[in-house]
C-alpha cells in the first residue's frame, strides 16, 4: 500500500522548506555584534529585525530614502535596488537593507542610526493648562468612584454577591444596569468579605449610547472622596506622541510628556507606514506605537509618584492611519481609491485588549474621525480651537506631514487634506533634519554679499536644517535674488556660496569646517523643488476649499494654526514663500497641539466628547483629487510665492522696493 504523499511547504523564492539553505548573518557596529541564521531570500532588514538590530526605514521599506544603507564587509547579498547609493558607496560594499536579499553567509556593518537627542518642545510643565471653568466631578465625568456599604448576607438574606452589589448601586447611585469582566466577577466575593462589606467601586458609564455601566474595579477599602482618580489624554501624531496625565477629580493636568512616535523607523509619512504594515503585518506597527505610549505613561506616572495600573480611563486622538495602526486594523484601503477607512468611530474598548499598560478594565476611547485623511486629531482640534462655536468664518490649519484644513464657523464646516509630505519636517531634503540639537532653525542672508547668518538649536555647530529653518532659508534666498520664482538657483552670482552640484544648483549654508560632521550643509535645486511642492499643496488646499464654498480668504476673521510645527513658523517668512495667505499678522493664531487638548476635554467631560462626535458628523469632506481644480491651484502655487504675485501684495511691495533700489 502506498503511503500518502506528504505535501511540500514552500518558502521564499519558491523553494521548499526541505531544500531551502540557511545562512549565517553577523551584524556588527557600535555596541553591536550579533549573529542570526536565516533562509535564502530573507531581506537584510528582516534579518536585522530578527536579530534585534534597529535599522531605520523612514520610507517604509520602499527603497526611496536610502537611510537604511548598511555595509557588507564579508560575503555578499543580492541588491534588488541601488537607488540612493552612489558608485563610490557601492564599491565600498554598501547596500539598502530593505532592498537586499540574503543568498549566502555575510557580515554586515550597521552605521550609527540617527538618534533624537533633545526633549520635545511639547514635553512641558502642566502649569500651562487651565481646567475648564464649568468642569464639575462627577457630574460630567463618565468614570467615578462610589463608596458602598452592603448588608452582609445571612440565613435570612441569601442574595448572591453580584446581585447584592447591583442592588446597592441601583439604590445608592441610580445605576440600573451594570456589567463586569469575568476576571473581576471571580474576585467579587473575596473582595467584599475582605472589606467586611464596605468597599469602593470604580464605575464607567456611557451617557452617549445608554449602554450598561461597567464595573472597572472593586477595592476592599474606603477611599477618601478627594483622593485623585487618574486618566490620560493621548495624541498619536505621525511624528510625535503626546500624553497628559490628569486628575479626574479636579480636572488638573498632573504632568505632560511627549516622545517621537516609534513608528518613524518604519516610515516618516502615513503612506510609507501603511505600505510597511501591509507587507510585514500590522503587529509591529501597533506594538511600536504602544511601546511609545506605555513609555510615556511610565514617565508621567513616575513624576506623579503613582503606578500605571492606577489610571482608569484613556482618550486617544490621532489621524485615521494612526488609529488604525494602533488597533492593528488593516489600513491599506486608506491609500487606495476611493480612499475609505475601515472605521471612523471605534467603539469604546478596554485597555487590556488594546495593549495599554493602564488598569486592565479601563475604558479606552479612540475619538471619532471624518475620513481617510481627516481624523480624530482634527475633530479634537476643531473643538479645542473653538472654531465650531465661532460666529465668524475661521480657517484652521494643521501643518504637518499631511496638511489638514478646516474652514467654517458655528453653522457649517468643510474640510480637506492635502499630502504635503515630510519636507518641512526635514525629510526629502538632503541636509534636512528634525528640530533637534544642531538643527539650523533660522537663516538671514545679506542681499549684497549673499553671506548667511544662522541660529542653531542648542547653540552648537550645525548638522542640518529643520522645518522652520527651511522656510526662513527659502524666503531669504528668494528676496536676496538667489532663487527665481520657479525655484532655480542663480549660478551667475559673484559668490562661492552658489555652485553646481550633482542635483543641480546649490547654495552652501555652512562650510565643512563650520559643521559637526565636517561636510558642507547646502540646499540644492531638488531640495527646493520638494519644499515648493509641500508649500504648494497646503496653499492650494485652503484656496480650493474656500472656492468650493464661495468664500474669499480675506473674509476669514482668523487663521488658526495647530500642531507643534506651527508654533515655530515665522509668519512673515511663511507668507513670503506662499505657504500662508497674505493677511495681517494679527489674524494668525498659533495654538500648539490642539489634538491633545481636545482629547483632554473629552477625557474630562462627556459633553465635550459628544461635541467632537457632532463636529465629525457636521464636517463636509471634500476630496481634492476628485477633479482638476486642486491640480491647477497646486501648479499655480508651485512658485515663489505664487504665479499671481497680486495674491501676495506685501511680498510684491518688498520685491518692487528691492528692484527700485
Amino acid at each position: 500500500m502506498r503511503s500518502p504523499c506528504k505535501p511540500k511547504t514552500f518558502g521564499l523564492q519558491g523553494q521548499t522548506k526541505q531544500d531551502m539553505a540557511n545562512h549565517t548573518i553577523t551584524f556588527t557596529g557600535e555596541n553591536i555584534n550579533i549573529t542570526v541564521t536565516v533562509p535564502t531570500g530573507t531581506l537584510l532588514a528582516e534579518a536585522a529585525q530578527q536579530a534585534g538590530v534597529e535599522i531605520g526605514q523612514p520610507c517604509g521599506g520602499q527603497g526611496r530614502c536610502g537611510r537604511c544603507a548598511v555595509q557588507v564587509t564579508e560575503g555578499d547579498v543580492r541588491r534588488r535596488s541601488t537607488l540612493r547609493l552612489s558608485e563610490n558607496a557601492l564599491s565600498r560594499g554598501y547596500a539598502l537593507a530593505c532592498q537586499s536579499v540574503v543568498e549566502s553567509s555575510a557580515t554586515i556593518f550597521v552605521p550609527p542610526q540617527d538618534k533624537i537627542e533633545r526633549n520635545l518642545t511639547t514635553d512641558r510643565i502642566a502649569a500651562e493648562i487651565s481646567v475648564p471653568t464649568d468642569y464639575e466631578y462627577p457630574l460630567y465625568q463618565t468614570v467615578r468612584r462610589i463608596h458602598l456599604e452592603l448588608t452582609p448576607p445571612s440565613m435570612d438574606d441569601q442574595t448572591d454577591d453580584w446581585s447584592r452589589l447591583q442592588t446597592v448601586l441601583r439604590l445608592q447611585s441610580k445605576i440600573e444596569y451594570i456589567s463586569a469582566p469575568l476576571a473581576l466577577l471571580r474576585k467579587i466575593g473575596t473582595i467584599l468579605r475582605e472589606a467586611e462589606w464596605c468597599a469602593t467601586a470604580i464605575i464607567a458609564t456611557d451617557p452617549d449610547n445608554g449602554s450598561p455601566a461597567q464595573l472597572i474595579d472593586l477595592l476592599p477599602t474606603h477611599i477618601d472622596e478627594f483622593s485623585p482618580l487618574w486618566g490620560i489624554a493621548v495624541d498619536i501624531g505621525t511624528t510625535t506622541v503626546s500624553l497628559w496625565l490628569v486628575n479626574l477629580i479636579t480636572g488638573q493636568v498632573q504632568s505632560q510628556v511627549a516622545e517621537y512616535n516609534g513608528q518613524i523607523a518604519r516610515g516618516e509619512d502615513v503612506i510609507s507606514r501603511i505600505m510597511y504594515a501591509s507587507k510585514q503585518g500590522g503587529e509591529e506597527m501597533s506594538q511600536r506605537v504602544l511601546d511609545t505610549i506605555n513609555l510615556l505613561l511610565e514617565r508621567a506616572c513616575k513624576r506623579a509618584k503613582i503606578k500605571p495600573h492606577q489610571v482608569v480611563k484613556a482618550t486617544i486622538a490621532g489621524n485615521s492611519t494612526m488609529i488604525h495602526l494602533l488597533l492593528n486594523i488593516p489600513a491599506a484601503s486608506i491609500r487606495l481609491s476611493p480612499f475609505i477607512t475601515a472605521i471612523n468611530q471605534p467603539p469604546i474598548l478596554c485597555a487590556k485588549e488594546v495593549g495599554l499598560n493602564i488598569h486592565d478594565n479601563a475604558p479606552v476611547d479612540c475619538l471619532p474621525g471624518v475620513a481617510s485623511y481627516v481624523g480624530a486629531d482634527i475633530t479634537a482640534g476643531v473643538l479645542s480651537s473653538g472654531m465650531s462655536m465661532s460666529e465668524q468664518i475661521v480657517l484652521f490649519l494643521d501643518v504637518g506631514t499631511n496638511g489638514e484644513i478646516v474652514l467654517g464657523n458655528q453653522d457649517w464646516l468643510v474640510t480637506c487634506a492635502c499630502s504635503a509630505g515630510p519636507a518641512f519636517e526635514g525629510a526629502g531634503v538632503v541636509n534636512g533634519m528634525r528640530a533637534t540639537t544642531g538643527a539650523i532653525e533660522e537663516v538671514w542672508i545679506n542681499g549684497d554679499t549673499y553671506e548667511p547668518g544662522i541660529r542653531v538649536i542648542g547653540g552648537e555647530k550645525p548638522k542640518g536644517v529643520c522645518g522652520s529653518g527651511l522656510i526662513s532659508l527659502l524666503a531669504e534666498m528668494f528676496l536676496a535674488g538667489l532663487l527665481d520664482k520657479a525655484g532655480n538657483i542663480n549660478l551667475t552670482l559673484n559668490t562661492k556660496r552658489v555652485r553646481k552640484g550633482k542635483h543641480g544648483g546649490e547654495y552652501v549654508i555652512a562650510w565643512a569646517e563650520e559643521t559637526q560632521h565636517g561636510e558642507d550643509i547646502a540646499i540644492s535645486h531638488v531640495d527646493v523643488d520638494n519644499l515648493l511642492r509641500a508649500k504648494a499643496a497646503i496653499y492650494a488646499g485652503f484656496t480650493v476649499l474656500a472656492e468650493q464654498v464661495g468664500v474669499r480668504l480675506e473674509d476669514t476673521a482668523k487663521v488658526l494654526i495647530g500642531g507643534s510645527f506651527g508654533k515655530y513658523i515665522n509668519v512673515e517668512k511663511a507668507i513670503q514663500i506662499g505657504l500662508l495667505p497674505d493677511m495681517p499678522w494679527e489674524q494668525f493664531e498659533f495654538l500648539g497641539n490642539t489634538s491633545v487638548r481636545g482629547s483632554y476635554y473629552a477625557l474630562l467631560d462627556w459633553r465635550s466628547r459628544q461635541q467632537i462626535k457632532e463636529i465629525a458628523s457636521r464636517m463636509t469632506y471634500i476630496e481634492l483629487s476628485a477633479d482638476n481644480t486642486f491640480f491647477e491651484a497646486f501648479t499655480s502655487a508651485s512658485f515663489l510665492p505664487h504665479t499671481d504675485l497680486s495674491k501676495f501684495p506685501s511680498v510684491e511691495a518688498v520685491v518692487s522696493n528691492q528692484a527700485n533700489n
